[in-house]
């Protein structure tokens, strides 16, 4: 194998690592949740949560349009989509 070569958890981002792109081009503080709603939008899903409401009718704040804007172009950077 090649020093090149990237294996497939070598070439994702890390929470922290999107985080740090969207503040730093556009300004933003985004959370992981909203981070975690776009990624799953472009099928991009890691694992189940763990951290599951108690209750089924609970609502999860949903990604504002200019956040999802950012953390598209930083999944963008990053080669995730």
């Amino acid at each position: 194998m090649d020093e090149m070569d990237l294996t497939a958890a070598e070439s994702k981002a890390t929470y922290e690592e999107i985080k740090a792109y969207v503040l730093e081009h556009s300004g933003l503080n985004v959370s992981n949740l909203y981070i975690a709603q776009v990624k799953q939008k472009y099928g991009i899903i890691e694992r189940e949560c763990y951290n599951k409401p108690k209750s089924e009718d609970s609502i999860q704040p949903k990604c504002p349009p200019e956040k999802e804007t950012a953390i598209t172009e930083a999944l963008k950077y990053f080669k995730m989509i």
